[in-house]
């Protein structure tokens, strides 16, 4: 059965607008490839049939039927893959992640994460709260970013740290490099991010169905064509850094989503680097902060602009 219908009918001014296309910018929370594929899965009905073509084009009026199937359980395994634990107690942990590694499991990729890591190394030793999909996770940071993450290992320490994370109270700098100069030194960036209407595997600044986001920035070194930053989150949306930088016309030095697609290092992934973390115990509510190095691929690429 399916765990949601969705029922929707269309506006009068969609006349000659695709189906999938409507449908994912009226269900928030799916990409276009979901929407595609539920439609090709025969779960989407117009006017009470059944609806197996995409590109089907609306003229207004039409009852639209969206069932949407329960999601399935990823089976997920612990995995012997070498991590860079920078803390642990029987409470928390911090790990110094490397790029390319995703954080969590999800649809088609159930292997070779971080969680898989910390399965195998915590054993039952972590948080429930996130179910067996996120165990410990309390935060994430993209694939490409690498750096610092805490992982919680029991209940108690999740619930306090993610309301710490609600109540802004946790240290989290960055260090990125961004294309142009900047003309300031340091600035603060608050701007609402949602879902891209017009791409929705992106992200944007945008005032319809957003959030709250705020990044304070300050220039740690000039390059002429380039700059390295530090960047401060008050808040932590999807992609937050990246989607700010490239607003403010600075997108990140190998960021393809948000930035140019080719770049004269030759780097793949955004040059970012989640380098300082701070925060309270959950349990004693000593402050601790762990830094982090930069990465070879990160330091190599200064290294070249500074000789520029």
């Amino acid at each position: 059965m399916p765990a949601n219908v969705f029922s929707i009918v269309a506006q009068e001014n969609t006349d000659g607008v695709r189906l999938d296309v409507y449908l994912s910018s009226n269900l928030n929370d799916m990409s276009r490839n979901s929407i595609q594929k539920l439609i090709a899965e025969e779960c989407v009905l117009v006017n009470g049939k059944v609806c197996t073509k995409k590109k089907w084009l609306l003229f207004g009026g039409e009852r639209i039927e969206v069932n949407i199937p329960e999601p399935e359980t990823l089976d997920v395994l612990p995995e012997d893959i070498p991590i860079n634990i920078v803390y642990e107690d029987d409470e928390v942990m911090v790990v110094d992640k490397e790029k390319g590694m995703v954080v969590h499991p999800g649809v088609g990729n159930t292997t070779g994460t971080l969680v898989n890591a910390i399965m195998y190394h915590c054993a039952d030793r972590l948080s429930s709260i996130n179910g067996v999909e996120r165990p410990g996770i309390v935060h994430r940071i993209d694939k490409d970013t690498s750096g610092l993450i805490m992982i919680a290992k029991s209940d108690r320490a999740h619930r306090n740290l993610a309301a710490k994370l609600q109540e802004h109270s946790i240290t989290r700098a960055y260090k990125a490099i961004v294309y142009s100069n900047f003309k300031e030194d340091e600035g603060r960036i608050d701007l609402p991010i949602g879902r891209d209407p017009s791409n929705r595997l992106r992200q944007a600044v945008t005032y319809s169905n957003s959030k709250e986001a705020v990044t304070n920035y300050k220039v740690l070194e000039r390059f002429g064509r380039y700059t390295l930053i530090e960047a401060r989150l008050e808040t932590g949306r999807t992609h937050q850094i990246r989607v700010h930088m490239s607003y403010m016309k600075h997108p990140l030095l190998g960021d393809h989503v948000y930035g140019p697609e080719k770049n004269e290092f030759g780097v793949h992934g955004q040059m970012l680097h989640a380098y300082l973390l701070g925060f309270n115990h959950p349990v004693t509510g000593e402050y601790m902060e762990f830094e982090s190095e930069l990465p070879e691929e990160f330091d190599g690429v200064l290294n070249k602009l500074r000789k520029l």
